[in-house]
C-alpha cells in the first residue's frame, strides 16, 4: 500500500449529497475477481453517456461533457471534495478501489457512511472529515479558482488551503500509523513474519502430524 505522509494536489468538486457506492462503481463491474482496473469505471453512469460493461475499452465510450471529472480544468485531480454522507449504500470495497485507481489520494467531506469510511483506510485512501461550513468554503474556492490545490499533511493532521490557512482534522492514531507507513492488513501481519516462521517451525517439531502430506 502506498504511503501517505504529505500530499499536494488538484481538487475536483463532487457537489452532490448521499453519493452511494453504486454510483461510485456500478454493480456490473463487481463481477471482476481482480483488485485492479476499476479506475476507468469510477462514477461510470454519470461519467459516460453510453452503458458500460466489464472489459469495455474506455476509448470507445461516449464521455458526458457535463460531468465534473470530464471537464478539462479537473483533469489530473487527486483530491475529491464531496458533500455529506459520501459512500452510502452497499458495503462494496470496490468503491475505494475505484477512487484510488482513478488517481485520488484523499476525499474531503462533512460525513461518510461507516463501512465506506473504514474501507478507505484499509486501501490507502484518506477520508477527511471537516465541518460542513469549511467544506462549503472549499467548494466556493474550487469553483472560483481554476487549478485550485490543497496540501494535506497527515503527520500534522491539517489541510492547508491555497492561501496558507490550516484547517485541522481528526484521524484515529492506528489508522494514521498505517497510512503513514503504507501498511494494509497483510502488511501489518508481515511485520511479524519471522515470529510466524518460528512458531510454525516449533509447532511442526512438537506436532509433526500437522504437516501437510501431498
Amino acid at each position: 500500500m502506498q504511503k501517505f505522509i504529505v500530499h499536494k494536489g488538484l481538487v475536483a468538486p463532487m457537489d452532490r449529497e448521499n453519493v452511494d457506492t453504486d454510483a461510485i462503481i456500478p454493480k456490473q463491474f463487481l463481477k471482476s475477481i481482480r483488485k485492479t482496473g476499476f479506475g476507468p469505471n469510477l462514477f461510470d453512469e454519470w461519467r459516460y453517456l453510453d452503458a458500460g460493461y466489464p472489459g469495455q475499452d474506455p476509448a470507445s465510450r461516449k464521455p458526458n461533457p457535463d460531468f465534473i471529472l470530464n471537464q478539462t480544468r479537473y483533469q489530473g485531480a487527486s483530491i475529491l471534495l464531496a458533500r455529506k454522507n459520501f459512500g452510502c449504500g452497499s458495503s462494496r470495497e470496490h468503491a475505494p478501489w475505484a477512487i484510488d485507481q482513478y488517481g485520488f489520494r484523499a476525499v474531503i467531506a462533512p460525513s461518510y457512511a461507516d463501512i465506506f469510511f473504514n474501507n478507505c483506510f484499509k486501501n490507502g485512501l484518506l477520508p477527511i472529515v471537516l465541518p460542513e461550513n469549511e467544506v462549503s468554503k472549499l467548494f466556493d474556492e474550487v469553483v472560483a479558482f481554476p487549478g485550485y490545490q490543497l496540501t494535506i499533511d497527515l503527520e500534522r493532521q491539517v489541510v492547508v488551503r491555497a492561501q496558507g490557512e490550516e484547517v485541522p482534522f481528526e484521524v484515529q492514531a492506528f489508522r494514521k500509523y498505517c497510512l503513514i507507513n503504507g501498511l494494509d492488513d497483510i502488511g501489518l501481519t508481515l511485520r511479524h513474519a519471522e515470529k510466524i516462521k518460528t512458531f510454525e517451525a516449533e509447532r511442526l517439531a512438537t506436532k509433526p502430524w500437522l504437516a501437510h502430506v501431498a
